[in-house]
């Protein structure tokens, strides 16, 4: 495989981050065409052990690299991520290709045009090569699937990679390129990113122009580095009208500069009172977050959750309701191919009544408005990501019960009902070395400050362990 010098290291052209790409190609180091075929012989050793793709496109991807690397040849790229291998999540429209939302129990029929994120990728020269699995309609932090084959997690081929973003959190931890778009209603480009080890970014509510745009309902990109991160949002967040909810266009410098934490107030939310308990490996490196953001000068106090038991039983009936309602846009046949747990928990909504549901979407405007109330006081609040460390690949969730589905989720799922941007950056590993992400949230629209928080913390959380390998057998 093709390696090149960096500062501290021979790196393969696959592990080179975005920005590196871009820079190796401006210096003529390599081509687009020599990356792309590093990153295809990689995933050829990969992907029979995770399986973290859909609609993989070697060829359709070959040629987008020719084009690239003919228009670096004259010197007159594209755009900003011109030549950068790009996947995409299976939910998020791509012209002429299904998006199935990685369950068996929907037609297979071809997008008429690509989503605004898919657009603004393939407008800036990404190379998009392949498309990502996801969990039925979204509704699972897992990589498990009525439609795809079960994702694993690069880390450990015996746990989850999480979810919804299952193949771009295992896609990017295995080294598949390293720029890989993934959606988030409720943690999922988070969960997976703390669970593989990656920068996921969950922004603010309409920062990122998506179709179809739903309450909570984000694009968000899933990287090794936050530079990364901010490279691609600088592509994402371009504006598209067909996202009436999209937020209006922007000035925003996405080019990250390191954020010092001195003096800013900090809030350390640990036990939220609700939800799985907070494992011990989990608290820790937590703490060690906070303790180093408080050694740089900020001022970190220890804050209670504001998460309710009724918000989250709220959530969940809104939730079944809304998924019982598209389960019954099927036949019965159509409908009795959806993952068991799902089609058990959305069934469930039939015996909803209108009340119920209704109160069960007031409690996102509870859950705004305690957020709201809390960043009076805070600039930003650091948190764990998930309760626990990892959980069996086979499993739909962490507990695996369609009664208690989303008690993993109360770190992250009041961010998106709140709108504020939050990402999940690793912090840590378990006594295996397994990844332990760290949640950093700010105020509504403050993105560029979260991504900054985000880069002084690369620099503070010590060395981190070498990305896993393939297996040799």
């Amino acid at each position: 495989m093709h390696k090149i010098e960096t500062d501290d290291a021979v790196t393969s052209l696959h592990d080179l981050s975005a920005t590196d790409l871009i820079a190796g190609y401006r210096a003529k180091q390599f081509t687009p065409s020599e990356v792309l075929e590093d990153v295809l012989s990689h995933i050829e050793v990969w992907e029979p052990h995770i399986k973290a793709l859909y609609l993989f496109d070697p060829d359709g991807a070959r040629k987008a690299a020719k084009s690239s690397t003919e228009r670096w040849d004259k010197g007159e790229p594209h755009g900003t991520l011109d030549g950068v291998p790009v996947t995409i999540k299976d939910n998020i429209a791509t012209k002429g290709q299904p998006s199935p939302l990685g369950t068996a129990s929907l037609p297979l029929i071809p997008a008429e045009r690509d989503a605004p994120p898919v657009a603004r990728l393939r407008e800036s020269g990404a190379v998009i090569f392949s498309k990502t699995t996801m969990p039925d309609y979204g509704m699972l932090s897992s990589g498990l699937s009525s439609f795809h084959p079960l994702t694993r997690n690069p880390w450990d081929l015996a746990k989850n990679p999480g979810g919804s973003s299952s193949g771009a959190g295992a896609a990017g931890a295995a080294g598949y390129g390293p720029l890989h778009l993934g959606t988030d209603i409720g943690g999922s480009v988070r969960l997976p990113a703390n669970w593989c080890g990656l920068v996921a970014l969950k922004p603010s509510l309409g920062r990122i122009p998506i179709d179809p745009p739903y309450v909570g309902r984000v694009a968000g990109p899933m990287t090794r580095t936050v530079d990364d991160a901010a490279l691609m949002m600088s592509v994402l967040s371009k504006p598209d009208r067909r996202d009436g909810m999209s937020l209006p266009a922007h000035d925003i410098n996405w080019k990250v500069l390191e954020k010092s934490p001195r003096k800013l107030r900090l809030g350390l939310m640990l036990d939220l009172g609700v939800g799985q308990a907070l494992e011990k490996p989990v608290r820790e490196v937590a703490v060690k977050a906070a303790k180093a953001f408080e050694a740089a000068g900020a001022v970190v106090t220890e804050i209670d959750g504001f998460l309710t038991r009724e918000m989250l039983e709220g959530l969940d009936n809104f939730w079944r309701a809304r998924m019982w309602g598209e389960l019954l846009k099927l036949s019965e046949q159509e409908r009795a191919k959806t993952l068991p747990y799902i089609y058990q928990w959305g069934e469930a909504g039939a015996k909803l009544s209108g009340v119920d549901v209704v109160n069960g979407f007031n409690q996102t405007m509870a859950i705004r408005a305690a957020a709201a109330k809390l960043f009076c006081e805070l600039d930003y609040v650091i948190s764990p990501v998930s309760p626990v460390v990892n959980f069996p690949a086979e499993f739909a969730a962490p507990l695996n019960d369609p009664a208690k589905p989303f008690e993993h989720i109360c770190y992250t799922v009041p961010w998106n009902m709140s709108e504020n941007p939050a990402l999940s950056i690793n912090g840590g590993y378990d006594k295996n070395g397994f990844p332990i992400g760290v949640q950093i949230i700010g105020r509504r629209f403050d993105d560029i400050g979260v991504l900054g928080m985000a880069k002084a913390f690369e620099g503070l959380r010590g060395t981190q362990k070498p990305w896993p390998s393939p297996p040799t057998k």
